[in-house]
């Protein structure tokens, strides 16, 4: 259970050291034909998917302290209750084998029969590079239809300074696919 732990900690704090090195990719979507001015309050799922074994992860507090700071600025209220937006996140981790190509001198020679043989200089000789991949999907479902209205996707290379400070990597994430979400809350009714 601890190994589990630890790949679902890895997976969450995947994109705050891509933001500083390379950025993550990100992918967003949603339901067109939906209003997010519309809504006023958010809340959680029931069982997130960040969760596991009926008990909730350090992982799955940092992603509702920065989940719930993002909706606060754009003027949502958080209901626990009955909500108008419910939101989930998920994260994966898997390992990538890049093959990387390293020059070297090679040698040649000449064969009068049939001309000019052998290597020329820097041909280049692969060699594998494996690293971890980290994936963070935040989706935020219309709560009375259950339907999915906005989705965002982050992939990044984790790093070891990720794994240092994962409260940090996961601000950093989830402020990076917020930054894509357009919606504002509606106003108080009154």
């Amino acid at each position: 259970m601890k190994r589990h732990a630890a790949w679902i900690a890895a997976a969450a704090i995947a994109l705050g050291g891509c933001a500083t090195t390379y950025g993550p990719d990100i992918t967003v979507d949603y339901d067109r034909s939906a209003n997010l001015a519309s809504y006023r309050t958010y809340g959680f799922t029931s069982q997130l998917g960040t969760d596991r074994a009926g008990y909730t992860t350090l992982v799955t507090k940092y992603f509702k302290d920065a989940v719930n700071r993002e909706m606060q600025a754009r003027g949502y209220v958080y209901d626990e209750t009955d909500p108008d937006l419910l939101l989930n996140f998920y994260t994966n981790v898997r390992e990538v084998t890049d093959i990387r190509p390293t020059p070297y001198m090679g040698y040649s020679y000449f064969n009068y029969r049939y001309g000019l043989y052998g290597t020329w200089p820097f041909y280049e000789n692969n060699y594998p590079v494996t690293y971890k991949v980290g994936t963070v999907n935040v989706d935020i479902v219309d709560g009375e239809k259950m339907q999915l209205v906005w989705q965002g996707v982050a992939e990044g290379r984790i790093t070891k300074e990720d794994l240092k400070n994962q409260q940090q990597a996961i601000d950093s994430a989830v402020g990076e696919l917020f930054q894509r979400f357009s919606g504002t809350a509606a106003p108080a009714k009154g």
